[in-house]
């Protein structure tokens, strides 16, 4: 086995902070952080970690919306804050699972859990294993303690919980060796980030000694949890000593007894050390704080501090938060030589003494308390480093390990789906099932509501014009398909209806959101809105055979359509134009359609040869939403020229959203791209896989090549699980669309937008199929390089 070792003179953020780009690119500083734990008012260091933790990532972390899930030494549990939103019994294994279920319900981007030996139950912590086993969302596990020489089980835990984690934090290069060279576990999942402290100003001890009754009085202290590994009885006995030379000295220890210990002797280690102070001469130095405090109360008794000591009896320490916090306020620290104190006091920022040597022990404070200028430097050394500490900064590299983590999931299930769905030159295609079970039940006697939770429509947020055009788009669709359906006939009305109501005379445009209780909540909709509705009109007009429905169609069109020639979205432009194509299946010789047909697309054009070049051939200079629908309607404007132009950009779009593995890997909506600026991969969005889809099997039809079809059907394989994630978007179940996809997990929402998208791409493959009927089994090997690579 390969030993690492490093040294470096100050703390570093291994890892964590090397790699700030990449996480600007994956999505930095998730908000939705669920943090497993102990937790306050628990008394134990674990809790106050994680407490510090939650409540530092909300204040650093713009928006944070994170939550706490906190384990319990006994059955009854803690009234805990707001924050823990969920809470179980360490040995009731059957809660595990039940926590595991609860956070994957939650839309939580990634579990920081805080691993400590002895707060998890079943044989050393092995049950907090099946909660992680089922989580859904990657995991970033800090270790409290890394053993030196771990029992088989001990052994066992960590490295499982190890491997199920996505990164993993220590707190210090020795538990970073150990990780790597007894764990096994790989150095470049290692972040070392080390133990968080607040941002206390560099403040002379006697400012806070009043408070305690402390004025003219040379001041040691000892806090945490009080049990017999830590040593405090060689304070006592260094104190005769001491006390001998400095009469004013008071020696403060500061916290309550353990709870396990006072659960089974009560306070008898306490009294053990009342009777030694009585029986060495120093009792009335010594004051016993039996309580338990929380932040402001320990800044107040460390400011009034003027030494520190951590006498604690075992060299295995990995990390201690007690330490940290003295040293990163600027005490002068005396401590025995355990792992965190060998690394944290070299280099003179504090003192190391033998393990049990209580004249050693007098003798450092003695000479601390005498030699003010060493005492002062010593202070000064641990307060600057102590910078590097801080949790702003500690909370930085979390977030960005956070990031990594997710980045890491996203590039394992890449792998996985490269796997599972890689090529094979016999592999084809056969279209599934169209089913619309899912816009039946987004659909009522308004229109179809908007949004979903999960498969639920969600009133709340009403209807919008938008999805009923696109709804009435579908249904004409279907029926151009040959797969009618009486029901659908029914709900295509609906739209019909929606659409009606939603124009205004007066702006001749359409209206866009209503509330559930339909109450427009505008005076008129957006540009596309209204080109969309335009796209559904001419669509009517152009496929339906209903007399009655294209006459009312006809009505609103021609009132409609010359405003889209003043709008200033290109997009607004493009669906007018596809209105205007479908339009003119039935009426080509509308002079009024022709002429705003040539108006539009020259404006199209005019935006292409003005912002276009060599390696970026396009119409704007920033790749946002529904990108496609700017290539299709050259595509279908039957001027060669413009043709042209129309698959020059479709094939340089196809290829920047083909990835190297050859799937689909639409541009993300969190942030888009915009030229020469990093390109967003996530939030990918259903719509562009729709939109792409339908202008392929437009250049499929312009040109007669097969290489569109194939295109078209690897798109639409993005749906089933063709992705960045290898994970569906379609839910068999429900026959809904999901709502995209995020760094590392599918949004659960099934809104209309998605569902519609979904089902029109497939319906227009559908299309196709009835066109040509010799491509019901489509080859869709992926050739190397990945297809339409321009």
């Amino acid at each position: 086995m390969t030993t690492h070792t490093h040294r470096t003179g100050n703390l570093p953020y291994r890892n964590s902070e090397q790699r700030d780009l990449d996480a600007s690119v994956w999505g930095h500083n998730p908000k939705n952080v669920a943090f497993i734990g102990d937790y306050l008012p628990r008394q134990c260091g674990i809790a106050t970690f994680t407490s510090d933790l939650y409540q530092s990532y909300n204040s650093f972390i713009p928006d944070s919306r994170a939550l706490v899930v906190s384990v319990n030494d006994t059955p009854e549990g803690y009234d805990y804050p707001s924050e823990v939103r969920y809470d179980f019994y360490q040995h009731d294994q059957a809660a595990y699972r039940k926590a595991a279920e609860f956070l994957n319900s939650k839309d939580v981007d990634v579990v920081c859990l805080q691993h400590e030996y002895g707060i998890y139950g079943g044989p050393a912590g092995s049950y907090i294993l099946p909660l992680l086993r089922n989580l859904t969302m990657p995991i970033v596990t800090t270790f409290h303690t890394i053993l030196k020489d771990p029992n088989e089980d001990q052994l066992l835990v960590l490295k499982s919980i190890a491997d199920l984690s996505s990164r993993v934090v220590c707190m210090s290069e020795k538990g970073r060796d150990f990780l790597i060279n007894i764990y096994e576990v790989p150095e470049e999942k290692i972040d070392l980030i080390p133990h968080g402290i607040p941002d206390m100003p560099f403040v002379d001890p006697h400012f806070f000694k009043d408070k305690f009754g402390m004025e003219g009085k040379q001041t040691l202290l000892t806090f945490g949890l009080l049990s017999p590994n830590k040593g405090i009885e060689n304070v006592i006995r260094a104190l005769p000593r001491i006390v001998e030379q400095y009469p004013n000295v008071v020696y403060m220890v500061l916290g309550a007894t353990h709870p396990n210990l006072l659960k089974h002797e009560g306070e008898v280690y306490r009294d053990s050390l009342k009777k030694l102070a009585s029986d060495c001469g120093v009792r009335d130095h010594i004051r016993f704080y039996n309580q338990f405090v929380e932040l402001d109360g320990l800044l107040e008794y460390l400011g009034a501090a003027d030494i520190y000591i951590t006498p604690y009896l075992n060299p295995a320490q990995i990390t201690s938060g007690t330490l940290s916090y003295a040293f990163g306020c600027g005490k002068a620290v005396v401590s025995t030589p355990y792992w965190h104190a060998e690394e944290l006091l070299a280099d003179g920022r504090g003192v190391l003494v033998p393990f049990g040597d209580s004249d050693a022990i007098a003798a450092e404070i003695i000479n601390l308390l005498t030699d003010e200028a060493t005492r002062h430097q010593m202070r000064k050394k641990a307060y600057l480093m102590g910078r590097e500490m801080i949790w702003e900064r500690a909370i930085n590299a979390y977030a960005n390990s956070f990031a990594h983590a997710r980045q890491e999931r996203m590039s394992t299930f890449n792998n996985q789906a490269l796997y599972t769905m890689g090529s094979n030159s016999s592999a084809t295609f056969k279209l599934p099932t169209l089913r619309l079970d899912h816009l039946f039940r987004l659909t009522d006697s308004t229109g179809i509501v908007q949004h979903a939770r999960h498969h639920l429509p969600f009133y709340e947020e009403g209807y919008c014009t938008d999805d009923n055009a696109r709804a009435l788009i579908l249904a004409l669709t279907i029926n151009t398909a040959g797969l009618s359906d009486p029901k659908l006939a029914k709900a295509a009305d609906n739209y019909c209806a929606f659409i009606n109501h939603a124009y205004t005379d007066e702006h001749r445009r359409f209206r866009n959101f209503m509330s559930y209780d339909r109450r427009w909540l505008e005076e008129f909709g957006s540009d596309d809105s209204t080109g969309r509705t335009i796209w559904a009109l001419g669509t009517c007009i152009g496929q339906s055979s209903d007399r009655n429905t294209v006459t009312w169609a006809m009505s609103l069109f021609e009132k409609v359509l010359p405003t889209v020639v003043s709008m200033s979205s290109p997009r607004s432009w493009a669906f007018a134009l596809l209105g205007i194509y479908e339009y003119q299946k039935k009426f080509n010789d509308d002079r009024l359609a022709k002429t705003i047909e040539r108006q539009l697309l020259d404006k199209l054009t005019f935006r292409y040869t003005e912002t276009a070049t060599e390696d970026w051939p396009w119409f704007e200079n920033t790749l946002s939403y529904d990108n496609a629908v700017l290539a299709h309607v050259l595509i279908r404007s039957g001027d060669a020229h413009l043709v042209n132009i129309g698959l020059n950009s479709l094939k340089w779009l196809v290829s920047l959203q083909t990835s190297p593995h050859g799937h689909f890997q639409p541009i993300g909506s969190n942030g888009f791209y915009t030229k020469g600026q990093p390109r967003a991969f996530f939030d990918q969005q259903p719509l562009e896989a729709q939109s792409t889809v339908s202008a392929c099997l437009a250049a499929l039809a312009v040109t007669g090549e097969d290489e569109w079809h194939r295109t078209a059907i690897r798109i639409f394989k993005w749906f089933s699980g063709f992705n960045d994630l290898g994970l569906p978007l379609y839910d068999q179940q429900t026959g809904g669309c999901r709502d995209g996809l995020h760094i590392d997990r599918v949004n659960q929402n099934q809104g209309a937008e998605s569902t519609l998208s979904y089902l029109l791409a497939l319906a227009e493959l559908y299309t196709v199929q009835k066109q040509r009927p010799d491509t019901k089994a489509v080859n869709v090997s992926i050739p190397a390089p990945a297809l339409m690579n321009g």
